[in-house]
This record gives structure tokens, sequence and C-alpha cells, in this order.
């Protein structure tokens, strides 16, 4: 995490915070548009690592209107079954259908403009949707659970 840090910080990025090992990182910037700084990073990466990942980056207000938005309240109280999918653009030709007949009888899926919520009450791990999501749906995406949103958006409230 320090290196995506300093990585963040040659890319313009200040008061950077992040949270856990998992590639999350909360920062202020003066650009109004991040899909810059996405690409640039991407191309940072790819450049010192050898891989080029695909960098999603959220404005709070995303962040804080997809917890707003939850569509399964009830859920919070469980937050490694909550799971939400925030997506680089909003999926053109979804194949639902699909989605539906992998979906085991627990489990629950809502697709909003920009995120992909997924309930999964016996755990994500022994749920086929969250490895079939990102390509049915036609658009990238990355999970992250419950807890770990909420204390995103914590941070970046701070």
């Amino acid at each position: 995490m320090n290196e995506l840090v300093a990585l963040l910080e040659d890319l313009g990025a200040r008061n950077i915070r992040t949270y856990i090992r998992s590639g999350n990182a909360v920062f202020q910037s003066s650009k109004k548009n991040a899909s810059p700084i996405a690409g640039r990073l991407t191309d940072a990466i790819k450049k010192r690592y050898g891989f080029a990942p695909h960098v999603l980056i959220l404005g709070i207000d995303a962040i804080e209107r997809a917890i707003a938005q939850n569509p399964f309240p009830e859920a919070e109280t469980d937050p490694s079954s909550l799971h939400l999918g925030f997506m680089a653009s909003t999926p053109m030709n979804p194949d639902l259908r699909k989605l539906d007949s992998l979906r085991k009888a627990s489990e629950r899926f809502h697709l909003s403009a920009h995120v992909f919520y997924l309930h999964t009450p016996e755990g994500v791990g022994k749920s086929k949707l969250p490895a079939s999501a990102e390509k049915l749906l036609g658009v990238p995406m990355t999970y992250r659970n419950w807890r770990t949103v909420c204390k995103i958006s914590e941070i970046a409230s701070e």
C-alpha cells in the first residue's frame, strides 16, 4: 500500500489514506475529472509491475449514493454477506437471465446504473455470481463488501 501511496503522490494526489491491503485509497485531487488519473495510475502500475489493472476512481458522492440506495438494508447486519460491485459504466446489454440462473435460492442481486448489489447469505465464496457478473454485465467491475464500503465512506468524510 505504501507503493500505491507513492504512485498517487506522483500523480498529484494529496491527503492519501489507504484501507487495509485491498487497493483502496482515499485521496484529494485538484482534478475534477478522475478518468485521466485512473489511466495514468494504470500506466504507472504497468510500467512498474508489468500488469495493467483496471483502475476505478469514485467520488465520495458515488459511494454515499451507493450506500443510501442499498436495496437490501436488512443484510447490513451481516456485512460480509453484502457486496457492491462498482461498475466503470452503465451496462448496455446485461444478461440478467443468465445471472439469475446462476443464483442460489438464498441469493439476491440488484442492478442499478453503476452498482451491482449482491447479497450472499451462505457466503460469497460459495456463490457463482461474483465470478460471472462482470462478463454477463459486460462492464469492468470491482467488488467491495459492505464493511469496506462504509469504512471508505467514513475515511473520505473525515
